[in-house]
């Protein structure tokens, strides 16, 4: 219990966090002082209002707040504490109506393509099987015998059937990933297929067997055996036009996110605009680092800056152009000293950021070295001290708190990492062994976006934007973008160049050499 109360108070700064004013820390400190008890606890009725974590990303106004604090605003910063009132706007309001207007439209026509997609899968492999049982319902008795032959064709079929709903099983009946704006074009034209053929051979069924009542009993089956035989060739075509047909690499598509620049490139086969974005988003959370607006606020600090510190004055009455060209004559001859002022800034932002990563690096050793796995035999001796992995890390985590914070707020990362996220993770480190740089591989490194707790990053709506239609092909020179709410991630594509190679034979009897000797060599 007395690591637990540790752990909290010294990680307060991490779950409250704001970027208030002085006047505001001042009227904060004077109003919300709550009386104290005589054991020295806060009085019941101090509430704490936290950030909501349910935000996938930081907006613009956490990114301004971060500007304004220093290193150690986490001791400074006055949490609000009392009632909170909240108030929607009739933009909020119509907002949200519009996402669940989306949102039911989007369930709606998903279940309608799974509904209309297993009532036929169903009237597939029930229609075999009325083939054969029909004629033995409504006029068994004028059948002919069929004896072993048909026989031999009934466990044809029902062997047949079973491949069939196995492999229409493991094509078909996947957890869809993800809600396209339009229909697969390739599994809609197969489904059509698939009913029109269906559709014929009831048609041809009623006519030549139903109306007069066929007695050939063994060509009625030999039918429906090639019923099956069809369904299963149409399997095979929707594995190749759904599956084969995209593995071979066809284009590069370069992917770069607007707001940092940072880029990556795939290769993908032939595949629609819409499914190619699906692809490239689901290459995005595996290998882009996550976004953070913390990090894009300090070259907007840096130019606000700037151009704060021009004055222009109207002496003679001209107009707002002559302002604005002198504001940017002004600036053009402020160019030439804003380089140094950067190179400076990062070199100390580098400066701080490996000095607290050393302090960090020792803090996580020195912690480590407390934990010690405790053997079978050493269980017995010594029963009252073993704690499990949870309180272990509860134990240890004060001594790196402080070290850890300073750093992530250096790296400007904490808005990522909760304190328990970090017990978490400190827990399975040391519940699997695992050393302190392991531990560490997280915060020093970022990683990419699945990483992190998915409340932090996941952007719930994705808004593909392009010039031509997201059912056509990739073609070479097609750009479109992905939305979402704080970022856009624009995507290139080119095709890859036809390679040709050519062979050169040559004969191994041709490798041979004569050495040559001179006065003046050592040999």
């Amino acid at each position: 219990m007395s690591a637990a109360m540790d752990t909290e108070s010294t990680y307060s700064g991490y779950s409250h966090y704001s970027g208030h004013s002085k006047k505001a820390h001042r009227q904060g400190r004077d109003r919300h002082k709550s009386p104290r008890s005589k054991d020295g606890s806060r009085s019941e009725k101090s509430v704490t209002i936290q950030t909501p974590p349910a935000e996938p990303l930081l907006g613009n106004d956490a990114s301004r707040a971060e500007e304004g604090q220093d290193d150690n605003w986490g001791e400074t910063t006055t949490a609000i504490t009392g009632t909170s009132e909240h108030s929607i706007s009739q933009e909020d309001i119509a907002r949200i109506s519009k996402d669940l207007e989306d949102s039911v439209g989007l369930d709606c026509k998903r279940y309608l393509g799974l509904t209309v997609a297993a009532v036929l899968g169903l009237l597939v492999f029930l229609t075999p099987i009325a083939f054969i049982l029909l004629p033995q319902i409504l006029w068994r008795d004028d059948l002919e015998p069929c004896g072993t032959v048909c026989e031999g064709l009934f466990i044809s079929v029902a062997f047949k059937l079973l491949i069939l709903l196995i492999g229409t099983w493991a094509l078909f009946f996947r957890q869809p990933k993800a809600d396209l704006p339009r229909v697969f074009v390739f599994r809609a034209l197969l489904l059509v297929l698939i009913f029109l053929f269906v559709f014929s051979y009831w048609l041809f069924y009623g006519v030549r067997i139903l109306d007069s009542k066929d007695t050939n009993y063994q060509g009625i089956v030999q039918y429906a055996v090639s019923l099956v035989d069809a369904l299963l060739f149409i399997h095979y075509l929707a594995i190749v036009l759904l599956e084969l047909r995209q593995l071979q690499p066809m284009f590069t598509v370069k992917v770069v996110r607007s707001t940092d620049g940072e880029s990556r490139y795939y290769s993908l086969g032939h595949l629609s605009i819409q499914r190619a974005a699906l692809v490239v988003l689901e290459n995005y959370y595996r290998d882009f680092t996550v976004y953070n607006p913390a990090l894009l606020t300090a070259s907007k600090s840096r130019a606000a800056k700037h151009m704060a510190g021009l004055k222009v004055y109207n002496v003679d009455g001209n107009n707002a152009s002559g302002q604005s060209r002198a504001m940017i004559a002004a600036a053009a001859r402020r160019r030439d000293s804003s380089h140094n002022e950067l190179y400076y800034e990062e070199a100390d932002h580098e400066r701080r950021v490996k000095k607290r990563r050393a302090r960090l690096v020792v803090a996580v050793e020195e912690a480590f070295t407390h934990i010690k796995r405790l053997q079978a035999e050493e269980q017995q001796k010594a029963p009252g001290e073993m704690m499990d992995p949870r309180e272990a890390a509860q134990a240890i985590f004060p001594s790196m708190a402080r070290a850890l914070q300073k750093y992530l707020r250096t790296t400007r990362q904490q808005q990522y990492h909760s304190m328990e996220s970090i017990l978490q993770h400190l827990s399975f480190c040391i519940t699997n062994n695992m050393t302190p740089k392991a531990f560490l591989e997280r915060y020093l490194n970022p990683g990419p976006t699945l990483q992190y707790d998915r409340d932090r990053w996941f952007s719930k709506q994705w808004t593909l934007v392009s010039e031509e239609a997201v059912t056509s092909g990739l073609q070479d020179g097609i750009v479109f973008v992905l939305k979402c709410l704080d970022f856009s991630l624009v995507v290139n594509v080119k095709k890859i160049p036809f390679i040709k190679l050519s062979e050169e034979f040559i004969d191994p009897k041709s490798h041979k050499f004569v050495l040559r000797l001179q006065s003046e060599t050592s040999v």
